[in-house]
């Protein structure tokens, strides 16, 4: 393999000073799985039992006000039998900046007195586990965002991590990791080896005579693939961009092709690295419609007015 040049640099996170950008992501993604699996337990064990007709109110899984809310009130009960009035009252804080505050407190109340839950006394022992899940679930979400807080401030003068953020689909933990894994992107010369690198290329299974299809080969960073297909999937769903005109010009004329759009999707997360490269290697900011030749960006220094 020496002999061939089949061979990897091996990258030393602490030489590479990539050591602590490392701990943050592996932490967040940790806390990030834990803190999900507590919302899906929640969602369809603990509030079908106890207070099924909530779940409409409760939003995203950052929704703490949402958790704050049913830690206090954890049962139908336990907010009628304080009247709309006394419940509006303590409910005013624990809901959060909201729009029309006062109009969905009164429908959450109102939907607590219609409940189908069942009839379980607010400081039995079913009620306590209820509670410790969503300290649990609120705690997980105070660590995740001391994590986003902490690597936006220890990146936020670095050019990497600038011109990444300016890339439709790539926010501040899709940078992080970005960086955590790939480390100095400059050190591939040509984006190829980058998407080997990514597992992004493309390898064909074959053996004597037998040739099988052609796809991703999947042998590379596992991470960097997850986080540039959840960037490309944010970014197809932006408007005024490359990727979702190049998502729109592969699906032309097949919209219901589930297979198209997920090989589409591919394409995109393959131009999400291509890009994420690009910008890195050469310093140069993101540019939207840059490879076509009717390009609808235009530098606006130099239109005329």
């Amino acid at each position: 393999m020496l002999r061939i040049g089949a061979t990897q640099r091996y990258v030393d996170p602490l030489a590479a000073g990539i050591n602590d950008l490392q701990e943050m992501s592996k932490t967040h993604e940790a806390i990030s799985k834990a803190k999900t699996q507590t919302w899906h337990r929640i969602l369809t064990h603990y509030l079908p039992l106890y207070f099924p007709e909530i779940e409409r109110f409760a939003g995203n899984s950052r929704s703490d006000w949402f958790l704050a809310l049913l830690e206090r009130f954890p049962t139908p009960a336990s907010m009628t039998v304080l009247g709309q009035e006394t419940f509006s009252r303590e409910a005013w804080d624990l809901v959060g900046r909201k729009v029309s505050k006062a109009r969905l407190i009164n429908d959450i109340y109102e939907t607590a007195c219609a409940s189908v839950a069942l009839p379980v006394d607010e400081d039995s022992v079913s009620i306590a586990m209820f509670r410790m899940v969503i300290t649990q679930a609120r705690s997980l979400i105070r660590q995740r965002d001391e994590i986003e807080r902490t690597a936006h401030a220890m990146l936020a003068e670095n050019r990497d991590y600038q011109l990444l953020r300016m890339i439709p689909g790539i926010g501040p933990i899709n940078a992080l990791t970005i960086l955590a894994e790939a480390g100095d992107l400059r050190r591939f010369s040509h984006h190829r080896q980058f998407l080997k690198f990514c597992g992004l290329d493309l390898a064909t299974r074959q053996s004597g005579t037998f040739r099988g299809r052609t796809m991703l080969s999947k042998y590379g960073n596992a991470r960097l693939r997850r986080t540039f297909w959840m960037a490309a999937q944010v970014a197809a769903r932006q408007r005024n961009n490359s990727f979702r005109d190049k998502l729109g010009r592969y699906t032309a004329g097949h919209a219901d092709d589930a297979d198209r759009r997920r090989k589409a999707m591919t394409a995109l997360t393959a131009k999400m690295a291509r890009v994420a490269h690009a910008v890195i290697k050469t310093g140069t900011e993101y540019r939207p419609f840059l490879e076509r030749s009717d390009a609808r960006w235009k530098d606006p220094s130099l239109q005329v007015p």
